[in-house]
């Protein structure tokens, strides 16, 4: 769900805390302080996420393993399934009681959210548990049926070192089921969107440009066109937006003065800026001009965001801003290196639609 950036208190700037809420009213400072957090986390999942994208790339077509990536048909279908999806959550949140739907949301996150986050912090316990530490790996298999009918359902390996890191992640939710501090729930959307950015591969950028284009058009309506986007993000309590507190100078931790970003508005585009890195590691040596110039186009997609929301004190669909921003710069440098052809014609996995290619002559040819 692609969230629009919302500013949970930006109607509430003029008033005083005896409005009930227990809010402190955001100053300048502590809106700028809480924006620019914001936006430096919807940067980091994207840059660390694309170059890991083009690692776990790379692995897949070495241990020729099968690549899941989305087609034109599934970019084309995304925005009316992702708001079927939004629409029902609001019908849920009218209907029943959001303690109890989010009570059901967070303990499903919890084991979503430990699992990204041992996936970010394996590689980092990894170097930091001594040598000496008694390590020792253990292989996890099941299987369904006997002899040939047997069919493997999970063969996972790990080791102690592993388990240590799933430990540590544990108590990190375990704080976030309990408290629901701000800081665990960046933690997890910060992991959401890493592996997201990672393990959501788009195979074209036509159809990338489908997709975004889509999601456009998706964002603007259920901003503008409905209060939905907007209510469902203020009772979704779920890890899948990241949230700053504007009253940190004030209140420090304690703060609960929030502006947020959806995890959508981070995770959309990142795929598509990680596409772009792919393909600059596919043509070109040391350069990374497609991927740099989205990932500044992005930035500044999401800088112009932040300054209408400011601006006219009103929830603002960040796609509006962003999908312009990161498709238009690919397709500029694009043109001016005459590379255009060259660029929408690019395949992550291109092997698949030659194999297809050759099945379906020779099912002409039997036929």
């Amino acid at each position: 769900m692609a969230d629009a950036v919302v500013n949970e208190t930006v109607q509430e700037l003029n008033e005083t805390t005896g409005n009930g809420t227990g809010k402190i009213p955001a100053t300048p400072e502590g809106m700028a302080v809480a924006y620019g957090s914001l936006m430096v986390m919807a940067l980091l999942p994207i840059f660390f996420g694309a170059f890991r994208s083009v690692k776990y790339h790379k692995e897949q077509k070495d241990s020729g393993e099968k690549q899941e990536t989305m087609t034109s048909k599934d970019a084309a279908m995304f925005p009316i399934i992702a708001s079927v999806t939004l629409f029902g959550l609001y019908i849920f949140f009218k209907i029943f009681s959001k303690e109890y739907i989010n009570l059901l949301l967070t303990v499903y996150f919890f084991f979503l959210g430990v699992l990204a986050l041992a996936h970010i912090f394996s590689p980092i316990f990894n170097k930091l548990i001594p040598v000496g530490f008694p390590n020792q790996c253990y292989h996890l298999l099941f299987t369904e049926g006997k002899g040939e009918k047997k069919e493997e359902l999970m063969n996972y390996e790990f080791d102690r070192k592993d388990l240590a890191c799933l430990t540590f992640c544990s108590l990190i939710g375990v704080w976030y089921l309990i408290k629901r501090h701000w800081i665990a729930n960046n933690l997890f959307g910060l992991a959401f969107a890493v592996n997201g950015v990672e393990f959501l591969q788009l195979n074209r950028v036509s159809t990338g440009c489908i997709l975004l284009g889509g999601l456009f058009v998706y964002d603007i309506f259920w901003v503008f066109g409905t209060n939905v986007m907007v209510t469902v993000a203020k009772s979704f309590e779920a890890p899948i937006k990241l949230v700053f507190p504007q009253d940190l100078l004030e209140r420090g931790l304690a703060a609960n003065n929030f502006a947020m970003l959806g995890l959508g508005d981070i995770v959309i585009p990142g795929i598509f800026i990680a596409l772009l890195l792919r393909f600059d590691v596919s043509i070109h040596k040391n350069k990374r001009t497609y991927f740099y110039s989205s990932f500044i186009a992005y930035f500044l997609g999401l800088l112009a965001t932040v300054i209408v929301m400011h601006y006219f004190k009103h929830a603002q669909p960040a796609l509006l801003y962003l999908v312009p921003a990161c498709v238009g710069a690919p397709v500029a440098v694009a043109l001016i290196k005459g590379e255009m052809k060259q660029m929408f014609s690019y395949e992550d996995c291109p092997e698949e639609t030659e194999k297809k290619s050759e099945d379906k002559t020779q099912l002409k040819k039997d036929k």
